[in-house]
């Protein structure tokens, strides 16, 4: 049997980008709610201390690990040396905390934390550029592979590496690691199963996003942002939206993939409390996730 571990990110509780989407909670709260949803890992956010002196005591108290967490990377018009000063802290921090990697974001040029660049005037690249950008990409994940930590690659709406077209030319031109999120692929308009078939043996971390279909195809992405998409409620936990996930975890386990399904859900605390979407989320992955023949581990 395939095993995979289930964990969750903190954005449901505190959203970076936009404050005003937060649940008022204390980190220990919030690790307290997502042990009782039946998580045992929690990616990293703003209220995570880093370093484990302090973090340590706190995750053991909950049964919870670091199962990742996001570095905004700068890379496409940015030095590698200058990157690899930026990572520095969260490198030895996650290498501490025995994380199986770091979510690589590209943020340059990405207009995905503009409340008011519209989703349509995303940075768009050659493929010479991409495969530029590839090679620097790759020569910073062996970096941090030999340092002893992985990157995983996040495609990711509103950012030069969005569409299902996209990431095709990133994995043809670089050797990343890549992180699949159902979610954004399906906002962008991608084929999830096409994606898993052609970079299956890439994948190494999975976000478990749901999307709501009648919010994300109702956008005037001529006119609203990505910002203005979460607020509107495009995305969600498994078991609550549109995506089949039975599907993608089948076709998932059926590639061998193994590791973590993280559920990443960013929408309004207040219509959705985080304890009930973990809850609603968890149960949705162990059920497809039985049906797909994981041992869902600890």
């Amino acid at each position: 049997m395939p095993k995979a571990k289930l964990g969750i990110a903190p954005i449901a509780w505190w959203n970076d980008d936009l404050e005003e989407l937060s649940d008022d909670v204390s980190l220990d709260e919030c690790l307290r709610q997502a042990a009782e949803a039946g998580l045992t890992g929690m990616e990293t956010g703003r209220r995570f201390p880093m370093n484990m002196d302090e973090l340590g005591p706190i995750l053991d108290r909950h049964g919870i690990s670091v199962c990742g967490g996001w570095f905004s990377g700068m890379l496409l018009d940015g030095d590698i040396e200058a990157e690899k000063d930026r990572i520095a802290e969260q490198h030895a921090f996650f290498k501490a905390a025995g994380a199986p990697c770091i979510v690589y974001g590209e943020v340059a040029r990405s207009v995905q934390g503009e409340r008011h660049t519209p989703l349509a005037q995303k940075p768009v690249i050659s493929e010479a550029e991409m495969a530029a950008y590839g090679r620097k990409i790759s020569d910073f994940a062996d970096w941090c592979a030999a340092e002893g930590m992985h990157i995983a690659y996040h495609h990711h709406m509103a950012a030069v590496v969005e569409t299902e077209a996209e990431l095709d030319l990133l994995m043809k031109h670089s050797s990343v690691p890549l992180l699949f999120d159902a979610g954004h692929m399906a906002f962008a308009g991608g084929d999830n199963f096409r994606v898993i078939e052609n970079h299956h043996a890439r994948i190494t971390h999975v976000h478990t996003k749901d999307i709501r279909r009648n919010v994300v195809d109702g956008l005037d992405r001529t006119k609203e942002s990505f910002l203005d998409a979460v607020i509107k409620g495009a995305f969600t936990v498994p078991g609550d939206g549109s995506l089949d996930f039975e599907a993608i975890v089948m076709a998932l386990a059926d590639k061998g993939y193994e590791g973590w399904f993280v559920i990443e859900a960013e929408q309004d605390p207040k219509a959705n409390p985080p304890l009930d979407m973990a809850i609603k989320g968890r149960a949705e992955l162990k059920r497809v996730m039985d049906a797909a023949g994981y041992e869902v581990t600890t």
